[in-house]
């Protein structure tokens, strides 16, 4: 059969043996080879190889070709797509509904007024002309500024100096009565949440802060402008102390623990040894998540605190409360034990008493009239029985409308203290408070 020799390829439409199949076969490789490697490669002989009529010759005997090239544009199409997505890609912004931290510092000012006009019919006083008295007077117990911010989402700062009524004695006697300036918080906060997953609202505080348990009831409270809660009214906690804490709530909302490393003394005395107390508050929340909106308001909390006056006097605090919340009603059972061994040479005093308080809102918490129902009964030394004594308070409030944080409310009130078992007076207390927390 006549063979064609076109260039230096070697073409026949139909081998005549198993030889001329093989070497077909290889011819056909090296074909293919060289029709996809023209574009690049400059050493194939373009003058005929190029050419128009030979490649279309290429195409007829290997239909192969023909059906390969088919797909040749839209894969380097759609490699071309990829390569050039992938910078895109990288600059895709975030999901929708994500809001990204605000990490813009800021500063922010709010302030804190507690008023009161009070009247004391027992027990009765005496002037300087021995005149019996009613003692009556308008006062200021609270008023502080609070400066707050952020440096960024993760750390946080707040500053309150307190303006209180000072009780000086010695050399310094004559700011006694007078109003005082101090620090009550200054402290850094470390936000941890980035990191905690569920356990949110997790921080580390450095300076001057809330102690775990005073500050958190006082939340939860909110009669405050009143007078202090029970632990810190008969002398046995502070609401803040210089050291360090840590905060955490529970996954669900089952509920926070707050721990820390304090000097000991409060904020209001520097730190007398090198002794610091440790506390400790676990409040757990059981029925969190109860389908019964009702049953979520339970709450149970265990507080400890660690400490001691000299190596081995001890000072130590236990507390358990067992609290209800509810929006139209707030109530809570206290229970406290003191031990306090001041010096070697003393013995040890063991303190015990509870508080009982509830305050029914009329409307709704916060806004509206409301009432104080409150009873502390607490023995200082339990040997000693005749040191008890019992607080009553009775009061009637309004809370005025408010958005925000923005709180101010006035409270009429009766605070009965009897002292059962000795010849002290009963003392009664008519007054009117103000506050305004902003």
């Amino acid at each position: 059969m006549p063979h064609t020799v076109l260039g230096r390829f070697y073409c026949s439409p139909e081998p005549e043996n198993e030889a001329a199949t093989t070497y077909s076969s290889k011819r056909k490789r090296q074909q293919i080879i060289q029709f996809y490697s023209y574009p690049i490669l400059g050493r194939i002989n373009r003058t005929v190889e190029s050419s128009i009529p030979y490649r279309r010759l290429l195409l007829l005997q290997n239909p192969r070709l023909l059906q390969i090239c088919k797909y040749r544009l839209p894969l380097i199409l759609a490699i071309f797509c990829l390569i050039m997505a992938a910078p895109a890609y990288s600059q895709v912004t975030p999901a929708a509904g994500y809001t990204p931290p605000d990490d813009t510092p800021s500063l922010k000012l709010g302030l804190v007024f507690y008023g009161n006009y009070t009247y004391t019919s027992a027990p009765k006083g005496t002037d300087a002309d021995g005149n019996t008295i009613s003692p009556n007077s308008f006062d200021v117990t609270r008023s502080y500024l609070n400066f707050t911010g952020n440096i960024n989402h993760r750390v946080a700062f707040r500053i309150t100096p307190d303006i209180t009524r000072a009780t000086v004695t010695g050399a310094t006697a004559s700011f006694n009565n007078s109003l005082v300036f101090r620090i009550k918080y200054a402290f850094a906060q470390f936000n941890l949440d980035d990191w905690t997953g569920q356990w949110k609202q997790t921080w580390v505080r450095v300076g001057a802060n809330q102690t775990p348990f005073v500050d958190w009831e006082e939340g939860i409270y909110r009669y405050r402008f009143q007078g202090t809660v029970f632990a810190e009214r008969v002398g046995r906690l502070t609401s803040s102390d210089f050291g360090t804490s840590f905060h955490t709530n529970l996954p669900k909302n089952y509920g926070e623990i707050h721990t820390g490393i304090y000097n000991g003394d409060g904020y209001t005395a520097a730190e007398a040894n090198n002794r610091k107390a440790i506390q400790t508050r676990i409040t757990i929340r059981p029925l969190a998540t109860s389908s019964n909106l009702n049953m979520r308001g339970f709450r149970a909390t265990a507080f400890y605190d660690w400490d001691s006056y000299m190596k081995k006097d001890e000072k130590k605090r236990v507390l358990f409360q067992a609290l209800y919340e509810h929006p139209h009603l707030t109530a809570a059972f206290d229970w406290m034990d003191a031990k306090d061994k001041t010096s070697a040479a003393v013995t040890s005093i063991q303190g015990r008493g509870y508080s009982i308080w509830a305050t029914p809102a009329f409307k709704e918490k916060n806004k509206g009239p409301e009432m104080l129902l409150r009873w502390d009964s607490y023995t200082p030394n339990r040997t000693n029985t005749s040191t008890k004594q019992n607080t009553a308070i009775f009061g009637v409030s309004y809370w005025f409308p408010h958005d925000g944080t923005v709180t101010t409310s006035l409270l009429l009130d009766e605070e009965i203290v009897k002292f059962p078992g000795t010849a002290t007076a009963t003392q009664r207390r008519t007054a009117v408070h103000l506050l305004v927390n902003y």
